[in-house]
């Protein structure tokens, strides 16, 4: 696939700045670039590669001003970083795409399959499932009974989707990922632990996307539930009974524990905890390794165990750093005090 700067920028709605007939083939990031590339430049760091780019073609913000001619063709737009995502979006599209049930798949007679789906080799998908058009089931997807797909997901290879959940249209869940396993619910006794039964669900409404080794537990009653546009990392961790919300981000290693409830448009660093019974507002930001023992009201930007805010933070590890000298000169001041308490008494 041949594209012209013309084109693209018809398409990203931008600005040229040189040959209008420069065609691209493919991407590159602007510091490994070459012939027949197109890259992006956003972040000012970077501004300095543009200069001895061989991309043909380079995505630039309009706030972003050059000092010196560069070779390759400009296309200006508002956001170089938005307007590359549209691009990997359409390329990604325009992929060639696999249909049809592998011979090697396991599909139960009572199955439901829309049209136009892919179910891959070694895919299982059992009892009452339903399966709306345009699904992708790869290999050694698990699809257990009367769980129901909408349209368009893409349900990577090692997916595990238990009994009874419900998913949206457009959901994409890759590799390793375990949605509906039981939420971790025991009862202690005098001789250890009695399991409670996990007989909720889990409900992933429309445009969500999970990363690689995601898990979302089922609900003890009920369900547990991802609101429309979340998005969630590898390796994070969603507990029963709780409910996140619309177009929320989690970076990888996230864990929320159970019946806590994350409000829309959140958006959580690296290793973020949340205690469980939690109710975080809406427009929440918390940095990495942020620990958060209870509940958080609405547009906060916040970080550290317990979270505050920025500056206080940042503040409060500068004294940290500190508290070793603190230390010994209290402890000097100390003996001081007391020499001049004994000479008082002489």
């Amino acid at each position: 696939m041949e594209f012209t700067a013309k084109q693209i920028s018809e398409f990203v709605q931008g600005s040229i700045e040189g040959n209008e007939n420069a065609s691209v083939n493919t991407f590159a990031k602007i510091e490994e670039s070459k012939p027949g590339a197109i890259s992006f430049l956003s972040n000012p760091k970077y501004t300095h590669f543009i200069y001895e780019t061989k991309s043909s073609i380079v995505l630039i913000d309009e706030s972003v001003k050059l000092d010196r001619p560069v070779s390759a063709t400009l296309i200006r737009v508002k956001s170089a970083y938005e307007a590359i995502a549209k691009l990997l979006q359409l390329y990604e599209s325009m992929k060639p795409k696999k249909t049809g049930i592998d011979s090697l798949a396991f599909v139960s007679s009572t199955a439901n399959i829309g049209k136009d789906c892919y179910i891959g080799a070694f895919a299982y998908i059992g009892d009452n499932v339903e399966i709306g058009d345009g699904c992708r089931i790869h290999p050694h997807a698990t699809i257990e009974d009367n769980t129901k797909l909408g349209c368009n997901c893409n349900i990577y290879p090692n997916v595990t989707i238990y009994h009874n959940c419900r998913i949206g249209n457009n959901v994409t869940i890759h590799s390793g990922s375990v949605i509906g396993a039981d939420g971790f619910g025991f009862a202690p006794n005098t001789e250890g632990y009695d399991k409670i039964p996990q007989i909720g669900i889990v409900t992933i409404e429309d445009n969500v996307e999970i990363g690689a080794n995601t898990c979302v537990d089922r609900s003890t009653m009920g369900s547990t539930y991802l609101r429309k546009g979340v998005k969630l990392d590898n390796l994070v961790q969603i507990a029963h009974n709780t409910d996140i919300g619309e177009n929320t981000v989690m970076s990888a290693q996230v864990g929320v524990a159970g019946s806590s409830k994350v409000g829309a448009w959140c958006m959580f660093g690296g290793q973020v905890g949340i205690a469980g019974h939690s109710s975080i507002g809406d427009k929440v930001f918390l940095g990495a390794q942020s620990g958060v023992p209870g509940s958080l009201k609405d547009n906060q930007t916040l970080i550290g165990t317990p979270p505050m805010e920025p500056k206080q933070y940042f503040k409060s590890q500068a004294i940290f750093r500190k508290l070793p000298d603190l230390y010994r000169q209290i402890n000097a001041l100390q003996k001081e005090v007391e020499q001049l308490k004994e000479l008082h008494k002489q």
